[in-house]
């Protein structure tokens, strides 16, 4: 499966909160994305494994990308070893991506960065021949995403360039309110954590408004290269 955008988060959930908005433009553009998440999120205090795979699933349907995996990759526990790092590979070569998005290259929570290099390094493994890889009984090609962009999360990293994301702000919170264990419930009785407080899921909308702000556009999602960005022109800039 050729798809445009493969989008890597630790955990279910992640993707919308980074770059849900993102996502939610380059399917209504008509690109071809794919959602892989490295764990099941069980270690989370609200809700359970089970409770994030349904709301996960019902997110991606709020989102419409063409396919989500889990990976079932140690919640809390995120190495960068061999065995995880073949996981990703295989997931590369399955759908070829042109653009890799992955979690913030630093964060509160030590599996996003974690995530982050394990993802750039299974990329770079992707694209070398003689490392072998087989799904459902056939050899895999080898393949290499053009670029890796990394979202932002909690920490307010300064980013190197924002999509424009003012049409498909309410479709990102949709998506992360799918997840109606972890975030802002009034009525729940399970114990509170930083991303169940009002003001965290206010910042849904205040963050992207910023940079928005900052950049000239309505509502914004920042994201951070791993190379330096060449432009054949200028078209695409929003003035």
């Amino acid at each position: 499966m050729k798809t445009d955008i493969l989008a890597f988060g630790a955990h279910p959930d992640d993707v919308e909160l980074g770059c849900g908005g993102t996502i939610a433009k380059m399917v209504s553009e008509g690109k071809i994305c794919v959602i892989i998440d490295l764990t099941k999120g069980e270690l989370g205090t609200r809700g359970t494994d089970e409770t994030r795979k349904e709301e996960a699933a019902e997110s991606t349907k709020i989102l419409g990308v063409s396919a989500r995996e889990n990976l079932g990759m140690k919640d809390g526990f995120l190495v960068n070893s061999e065995e995880y790092q073949m996981k990703i590979v295989k997931m590369v070569r399955k759908y070829r991506p042109e653009i890799v998005l992955a979690n913030a290259i630093d964060d509160r929570h030590p599996d996003h960065a974690k995530a982050a290099k394990l993802v750039s390094d299974a990329c770079f493994l992707a694209g070398l021949r003689k490392i072998e890889t087989v799904m459902d009984g056939e050899n895999q090609e080898v393949w290499r995403p053009k670029l890796i962009f990394n979202y932002i999360q909690w920490k307010n990293i300064k980013p190197e360039f924002v999509i424009d994301i003012s049409e498909h702000l309410s479709q990102k919170i949709e998506a992360c309110m799918a997840y109606k264990t972890q975030f802002y419930d009034p009525s729940s009785k399970e114990p509170e954590t930083p991303i169940t407080s009002k003001d965290f899921f206010e910042s849904l909308t205040y963050r992207a408004q910023d940079l928005g702000r900052l950049s000239g556009v309505t509502y914004a999602e920042g994201f951070t290269s791993e190379k330096l960005i060449a432009m054949k022109n200028f078209d695409g800039i929003v003035w």
